[in-house]
């Protein structure tokens, strides 16, 4: 079902846009995200080493909100791009709407590539990516690019929810 969806995007953005206009012109719906397959998500050796290969080159990238480059990005943004360039994956672009996509995942039952939801103040949402053992990779308005655990009191305490794609 979703190659067809693929596909009639394709074709309507073809359509909309001509021969020559770029993909990354065409406004995507931020309730739609769109799979070109580049990993499979359910290949958990390969989507955790992405994810540190990941970490490895934007290590040290500070936060900065509405960032989307190594000059800084914030949290939505950095799973925006780890999605895209590793997975083959266009997310919205928001944590809103990134958390509205997939099917829920019972806390516990995380693999590599599910998306981690935190809520941090009365309207603040933040979103990171799983990795393993009780870990995950996320912007931090803090300390920028980063990997934490999912046990550290902070984390516990303002989890929401977690989503498969």
């Amino acid at each position: 079902m979703r190659i067809y969806i693929c596909v009639a995007l394709f074709i309507i953005m073809w359509f909309l846009g001509g021969c020559s206009a770029p993909v990354k012109d065409v406004h995507i719906p931020d309730d739609t995200y769109i799979i070109t397959g580049k990993i499979k998500l359910t290949n958990s050796k390969l989507v955790k080493s992405e994810l540190y290969d990941q970490y490895s080159e934007w290590k040290g990238t500070r936060y900065r909100m509405g960032g989307l480059n190594k000059n800084g990005v914030d949290c939505s943004g950095f799973v925006y791009i780890t999605f895209k360039y590793k997975f083959g994956i266009t997310l919205p672009r928001s944590t809103e709407h990134m958390a509205r996509l997939g099917i829920n995942v019972t806390k516990g039952e995380w693999r590599a590539g599910d998306l981690v939801f935190f809520k941090t103040g009365i309207s603040d949402k933040h979103v990171g990516v799983y990795i393993d053992n009780g870990q995950f990779l996320h912007a931090s308005s803090s300390q920028g690019i980063i990997i934490s655990k999912l046990n550290n009191q902070y984390w516990q305490s303002t989890y929401w929810k977690a989503k498969r794609i």
